[in-house]
């Protein structure tokens, strides 16, 4: 038996009570969302440090900030394109290395969240054991992601040995919470739920 759940700490106090010989696995959504956002916090901060903000080196850092979230496998180095927000035309990989190259530490940071998601994207158990064993403190917030996961190391792990994910299940509650919002709420009970039916028919 396998079990998929996030990194909340409640889970993992019952789930071996309840399923002794479970394997947990962290789903690997979690995973990459929250070393994500150890990426845009240090990004963030380096945009708070470059003075002009009008300069070529602020525009790439905050409004190009989806190329940093791009696996290295995706990023085309080739093709040069007009980049909104930049207003110059440079390859998405140009992009990339003229922010890096503004902050060793955040290079380091951006290092890390490829090396991640890589292990995820492509199952590589190794990889993540290596990452997590010999990681260095950075002195930034994915020092916090990497002791988390660490101490999830084993469900971790699993995440990348087996393809089990609760990716629909979170889809589901996605669409009932969009419902609810476009709605403004139901005051029957019972036409919320057909509503929700509704929306898997």
């Amino acid at each position: 038996m396998s079990v998929v759940v996030n990194m909340n700490a409640a889970y993992a106090s019952f789930i071996h009570r309840l399923f002794p010989n479970a394997k947990v696995i962290i789903d690997r959504f979690h995973i990459v969302q929250l070393a994500g956002k150890a990426l845009d916090k240090e990004r963030v901060n380096l945009v708070q440090t470059v003075p002009d903000t009008h300069s070529r080196i602020h525009r790439i850092l905050k409004s190009q900030w989806k190329l940093f979230h791009l696996q290295a496998t995706e990023i085309d180095a080739t093709r040069v394109r007009y980049l909104l927000g930049v207003n110059e035309y440079m390859t998405q990989q140009n992009a990339i290395d003229l922010g890096l190259d503004q902050s060793p530490q955040f290079k380091v940071v951006y290092q890390i969240y490829q090396d991640l998601l890589q292990a995820i994207r492509t199952g590589d158990s190794k990889r993540m054991t290596t990452l997590l064993n010999h990681y260095r403190v950075t002195h930034t917030e994915m020092d916090t992601v990497i002791a988390t996961l660490r101490k999830n190391k084993i469900a971790v792990i699993n995440s990348c040995l087996f393809q089990y994910s609760n990716g629909p299940l979170e889809g589901i509650n996605r669409k009932i919470k969009v419902l609810k919002r476009n709605c403004y709420g139901f005051r029957n009970r019972e036409n919320f739920f057909t509503r929700i039916a509704l929306i898997y028919k």
